[in-house]
């Protein structure tokens, strides 16, 4: 049962692969779910999935006060405000507008994508600056908060999926082969080397890109947090990682949503926007696990 007087945020992510939802009631996340990113689902589609996932885990929809969402395809998000309107939830879309309640010192804080704006302020919030984020996604995206707790900036690489399907695509006998961790770094076959070259490369890479920023922030302590769908497999490749939260974009969708209503920020498409640009310091929650 949803707590009296708090809002039930259902929190979106909306990349170009997979879309993460997350159920918040207050700060706790009380269910999330992978969806594939259709864009060719219309409102309807949506809502009707949506339906079935809460009603698997006896939970109803009606009781969504709020979306808040980041999202890479814009007529999929037309299509969630849809959605948001058929449940008399407001919609909120991270990005621009929440400024007032995010920390960037990057060199054209409009340009940052939204989702690495959330990783970021989840990062911080939960498990202290200066930290970097490394995002397995269709890209594999590095962000640094330093310790002052503002993103910085960070690279973008691209994905694991999206260099093994290149693979498949552009070398004839090379054909397309599961996404898993293998066991040695000298692969014994054909599959197992282009596992080794997908996964272990992956982990190579972001070591590497890590240890160089480490030394550029001048941190070698930073605390070092592996997110996105691939990020337990990859983890399993390299003791980079401090941390692997694969539901801290959603986390931070939900901090930036509650940053908000403490400044009485209304934002979506059943109120205006109030003009709040000015930064702000908030105190930092319990962590969720």
């Amino acid at each position: 049962m949803p707590t009296p007087g708090v809002d039930m945020l259902l929190a979106i992510d909306m990349g170009n692969t997979q879309t993460a939802m997350g159920l918040f009631d207050g700060d706790e996340l009380v269910q999330s779910w992978r969806m594939p990113t259709d864009r060719s689902y219309t409102a309807d589609e949506i809502h009707v999935r949506l339906m079935g996932f809460f009603k698997m885990y006896g939970l109803s929809l009606d009781t969504v006060d709020a979306i808040a969402f980041v999202g890479v395809v814009p007529q999929l998000s037309r299509e969630w405000h849809a959605v948001a309107d058929r449940i008399a939830a407001d919609a909120i879309v991270i990005g621009p507008q929440t400024a007032a309640v995010t920390k960037l010192r990057a060199a054209r804080p409009q340009a940052v994508g939204a989702d690495r704006v959330a990783n970021a302020v989840a990062a911080e919030t939960f498990y202290g600056a200066p930290a970097i984020v490394v995002d397995f996604g269709t890209a594999t995206n590095i962000d640094v908060i330093d310790e002052d707790g503002y993103y910085i900036g960070g690279a973008i690489a691209p994905g694991i999926r999206i260099s093994m399907d290149a693979l498949a695509a552009r070398a004839a006998k090379l054909a397309s082969v599961p996404l898993e961790a293998p066991e040695h770094a000298i692969g014994r076959d054909t599959e197992e080397c282009i596992k080794v070259g997908a996964v272990v490369g992956a982990a190579a890479m972001a070591e590497g890109l890590v240890a160089r920023m480490k030394r550029e922030l001048g941190r070698e302590d930073a605390t070092v947090i592996a997110t996105g769908g691939l990020a337990s497999i990859v983890a399993d490749s390299t003791d980079a990682f401090d941390i692997v939260d694969g539901q801290l974009t959603i986390k931070g969708i939900c901090e930036i949503y509650r940053r908000m209503q403490k400044l009485g920020v209304k934002q979506g498409h059943k109120s205006s926007t109030p003009d709040v640009t000015a930064p702000q310091t908030f105190a930092k929650p319990i962590p969720q696990n």
